[in-house]
């Protein structure tokens, strides 16, 4: 009996260690699920700051494509090329079968380009002439551009040799000066496209210069009083103050004059 005592004796300390063996496994089982956790919140957060870098870094080149596309382009096979989405289908109609009624008759075969913003060339006339000798490499003689930045309200009126002598400098001032920078500061592109290819189609042709447009000053409201204003205001709220007044006292007394002479 004392041997069996002795032999079921540590029996509580083997159930002990079992359950501190579970215990154990339990929180290793805990942590690989807590770490587990972290590292899929660590990945979602670095996924997340992957995707904003994405964003930065392509925003910039989201607002220069415009730029490079028209860099990009072969010679083209159409006479407006509307990278900024600034004209409507009347304007591409109108201002393309003018220009080709042009190069049929003159041989000279001008172009329009409409860009956003100019990131890298902020001159006009020198990005104009990129496009120029990139379009028409070796044959840029009688080729010309018109340029039109929205954005900046800018553009440009150039090309080959025989192209600039034929407009001549004061046209081209005139244009860009007046046409381009009065209509696009009105935000009117199609206007001041058609209007610009008006004149320049008409100088090659030798027919009359419709003119530039007009600039119309706006006059701004006046939404203050001048002084005489507000005095002759004052005078005649006075008046009407006392003639009230006036009336509030004399009416009662007539009424009471009228009720004792009836007694």
């Amino acid at each position: 009996m004392v041997g069996i005592a002795a032999l079921k004796a540590p029996t509580p300390a083997v159930a002990s260690t079992g359950k501190s063996a579970m215990r154990s496994r339990r929180v290793a089982v805990s942590c690989r699920a807590q770490n587990q956790d972290l590292s899929f919140d660590s990945i979602k957060r670095r996924a997340a700051a992957a995707a904003a870098a994405a964003l930065i870094v392509a925003t910039p080149l989201c607002a220069v494509a415009n730029e490079f596309d028209l860099l990009a382009n072969g010679t083209p096979d159409s006479y407006i090329l509307d990278d900024a989405s600034a004209l409507n289908k009347t304007t591409k109609k109108s201002v393309g079968d003018a220009l080709q009624e042009l190069e049929r008759e003159t041989g000279y075969r001008v172009e329009v380009a409409t860009v956003r913003k100019l990131e890298f060339e902020n001159d006009a006339f020198v990005f104009g002439d990129k496009l120029v000798s990139k379009w028409f490499p070796g044959a840029t003689d009688k080729r010309g551009l018109l340029l039109v930045v929205t954005a900046g309200k800018d553009g440009a009126l150039t090309g080959g040799d025989s192209f600039m002598k034929a407009i001549g400098d004061d046209l081209i001032d005139s244009v860009i000066g007046e046409n381009v920078s009065i209509l696009t500061e009105e935000e009117k592109y199609n206007e001041a496209v058609q209007s610009s290819v008006n004149r320049v189609v008409a100088k090659l042709t030798n027919k009359e210069d419709p003119g530039p447009p007009i600039r119309v000053e706006r006059q701004r409201k006046r939404t203050y009083k001048t002084k005489g204003e507000t005095a002759r205001t004052k005078t005649a709220t006075s008046t009407i103050v006392l003639t009230l007044l006036g009336i509030s006292v004399v009416v009662p007394m007539l009424q009471y004059y009228g009720y004792t002479n009836k007694d």
